[in-house]
């Protein structure tokens, strides 16, 4: 049988999907890290989050992700939490890059990269932790992955595959949009859909975001802040026209499998994922 659009986008989808086990070496720091923090700063807990932990999480792009939450009182400004952060982790591991990527301070450890995202306990439940874009935001990263789980339910592991796409398109195009806006965008696209279609709903999805500009989402669950798509007016400008390009993109790779011109819409996929 010849190759369709939709088995491409499979194929795809299968290459860019992580093993349980490629990322064991990023997560064995959890532990040292959490003994550290909470040494020198006083934890909580210290629980897995992102895209690994969803199951939407790319192979050579996406890192291992933890959310902290710190004791004390929390400062005025997220900055100071993040550098007191950074300045513990870099006093214990002296050997390792570690940088600072709102809302997260990042450990490039020879085996994996570790994400750690802090933060404090909110008095109206949640955490807050820092905003890309500035400030503090309120996150509910355990309702949020109980809502995508949903929608996910209901498509039949739709939802996921759509934000894998999104996703992949992001790191292959070098697009400067937050994974975890596109995780929400497009469970929240797919919810109000009857059924799933991955040809069709990755154009459409890539279309609504064209059309609302990559506008802020609100929580979909009610709870936390609104969900920004990039960290700044300069890299959502260059986000907005690489968005425009994938849009039409996407729209010729369907209307050429509708057509069944299945290597024409290859063709099309193969731009639209820089492959």
């Amino acid at each position: 049988m010849s190759e369709t659009a939709r088995s491409w986008l499979a194929d795809l989808t299968s290459l860019f999907t992580p093993t349980p086990t490629q990322f064991d070496g990023a997560k064995s720091h959890k532990d040292a890290i959490e003994r550290r923090l909470d040494t020198v700063l006083g934890v909580h807990r210290m629980f897995e989050i992102g895209s690994l932990r969803h199951g939407t999480g790319i192979w050579l792009y996406s890192d291992a992700d933890f959310l902290v939450s710190l004791k004390g009182i929390q400062p005025t400004s997220p900055l100071t939490m993040l550098a007191r952060v950074k300045q513990a982790l870099e006093d214990r591991f002296t050997a390792t890059k570690i940088t600072i990527r709102q809302p997260a301070v990042v450990c490039h450890f020879s085996d994996g990269v570790v994400e750690v995202v802090p933060g404090y306990i909110s008095a109206g439940g949640g955490y807050m932790i820092a905003n890309p874009s500035g400030g503090w935001m309120k996150s509910f990263p355990e309702e949020h992955n109980k809502y995508v789980n949903e929608i996910n339910a209901k498509h039949n592991g739709g939802a996921k595959k759509l934000a894998r796409h999104l996703k992949i398109w992001k790191y292959k195009r070098k697009v400067p949009i937050s994974s975890c806006y596109l995780e929400m965008r497009a469970a929240k696209f797919l919810s109000t859909q009857v059924a799933y279609s991955p040809i069709i709903d990755l154009h459409y999805s890539l279309s609504h975001l064209k059309n609302v500009e990559l506008a802020a989402l609100n929580d979909p669950t009610g709870l936390g802040s609104r969900f920004g798509s990039c960290s700044s007016d300069t890299m959502k400008k260059d986000a907005l026209s690489k968005l425009d390009t994938a849009v039409t993109r996407a729209r010729r790779a369907m209307d050429y499998s509708l057509s069944d011109e299945q290597s024409k819409a290859i063709e099309q996929l193969k731009l639209l994922f820089n492959k």
